[in-house]
């Protein structure tokens, strides 16, 4: 027997970890220099704000994906560090692509079933 997969969940996960790496490019690569050459703090106190509560999303949703996909602690923990990292969210959608598809990880071992 196998963990069955939340698919619904894991698209909306893989959608959120999406945009909040797209929503870490636009802070370093838009709002970043709006504000340091073209003297504008505000771009960065919006972005920055928006980002800040997407991470924070991310985090608290990939915690959750541990019970409702589920995926492995692992798993969830590269995502978590994958988020801190520019690009690394859009890492860790690869991974959850493998797990929607799967052939990852999809958390078997953490409720104690065999892979089998």
């Amino acid at each position: 027997m196998t963990a069955r997969i939340d698919h619904t969940y894991l698209r909306r996960l893989r959608r959120l970890s999406y945009v909040e790496a797209v929503s870490t490019l636009v802070l370093f690569f838009v709002a970043m220099p709006l504000k340091y050459l073209a003297d504008m703090p505000l771009a960065v106190t919006v972005v920055g704000s928006m980002h800040g509560f997407l991470f924070v999303a991310l985090v608290i949703a990939l915690a959750v994906a541990t019970l409702r996909v589920p995926i492995s602690r692992g798993l969830a923990l590269g995502g978590m560090v994958g988020a801190v990292v520019p690009f690394g969210p859009f890492v860790v959608d690869r991974w959850l692509e493998r797990v929607e598809n799967g052939v990852g990880d999809g958390g078997a071992e953490r409720v104690g079933e065999s892979a089998n």
